[in-house]
């Protein structure tokens, strides 16, 4: 990630329910534009340095917005509308019982009901007993499904919408 004096930086929390913090980057410490960068928040907060994560993104070029403005990011269609920001988590059941090791993954989103899937692996009488490998072939299987899963909840979202069958390439 790159950055210049000017820019708009954007980090959503990493935390269920946390908020989008905007700032502009008010220092390069690097030749190059690269972090850290020092960063003047629009929510009247200190100046702070910014060593960006995943979830953080730059807006290139001059902005003219005021602090506490809400940031439009490119591509966000002709409303403007501000940039969705979701936390999705998966959580990961795996259950071992001799040779048998079994995975239950389920999708959690803001939506009443989850996705869930399963998978399974079972070690051979002649196989050395490390259950991380069955650990890793289970949890591996059920999050493939799962994505299955999604995928075919994508597909029918979208034939409810456009009232023709859909199917989305796996």
């Amino acid at each position: 990630m790159k950055a210049a004096v000017g820019d708009v930086i954007i980090v959503a929390s990493v935390k269920l329910g946390g908020k989008v913090r905007q700032g502009t980057v008010v220092e390069v410490r690097s030749e190059d534009g690269s972090p850290p960068f020092l960063v003047q928040w629009s929510d009247g907060g200190q100046p702070g340095l910014v060593f960006p994560g995943p979830d953080a993104h730059v807006l290139s070029g001059g902005h003219d917005e005021l602090p506490g403005d809400e940031v439009r990011l490119p591509g966000t269609g002709p409303t403007g509308a501000p940039p969705r920001v979701r936390t999705w988590q998966v959580r990961l059941d795996i259950f071992e019982s001799g040779p048998q090791t079994s995975a239950h993954a389920v999708l959690v989103t803001d939506a009443p009901s989850h996705l869930d899937a399963h998978g399974s692996a079972h070690r051979k009488a002649g196989d050395a007993d490390v259950p991380e490998i069955g650990d890793e072939i289970a949890a591996a299987r059920a999050l493939r499904e799962l994505a299955d899963v999604l995928l075919g909840t994508a597909a029918d979202d979208i034939a409810a919408v456009e009232g023709h069958p859909v199917t989305l390439p796996r």
